[in-house]
C-alpha cells in the first residue's frame, strides 16, 4: 500500500474500529500524522493542535485495526499510559507480522 492509499483508506474508515489494517497502512498514516503535525507547527501552534484533534479518532481507529491484524484487542492501546515499558510493548505489537485472527481477513499485502 502506498503513502496516499494509506491516508485515503484511513480517512475513509474515519471511525471504523472493526476489521484489520496492514502494517504499511498503519505506519504510512502514522508518518503522515508526524510530518503533518511538524509542518503545521512551523506555521502555527493552533493549526498543529487542530490537525492533531482532527486526526485523533482515525489514528486510534487505524491502531485498533492494526492490533486486530495481530490478533489483539484494540484495548491494548491503553498500555500507552504506562511510561516507557508500555510504549515499547505497544510499538512491538504494532510492528509485528500479521497472523490469523478473529477480526477478519489477514491483511498481508503481497508485492
Amino acid at each position: 500500500m502506498t503513502f496516499t492509499e494509506s491516508i485515503e483508506q484511513c480517512f475513509k474508515k474515519y471511525a471504523t474500529f472493526d476489521g484489520t489494517a496492514s502494517r504499511s497502512e498503519y505506519w504510512w498514516f502514522f508518518l503522515f500524522i508526524i510530518v503533518g503535525n511538524f509542518g503545521l507547527s512551523l506555521i502555527s501552534d493552533g493549526l498543529s493542535m487542530l490537525f492533531l484533534i482532527a486526526t485523533l479518532i482515525p489514528s486510534i481507529a487505524a491502531a485498533t485495526r492494526r492490533l486486530h491484524d495481530t490478533d489483539r484487542s484494540g484495548w491494548w492501546q491503553l498500555i500507552w499510559f504506562v511510561p516507557i515499558v508500555g510504549w515499547i510493548i505497544l510499538i512491538v505489537f504494532l510492528a509485528q507480522e500479521p497472523r490469523p485472527n478473529r477480526y477478519g481477513v489477514v491483511s498481508r499485502v503481497t508485492a
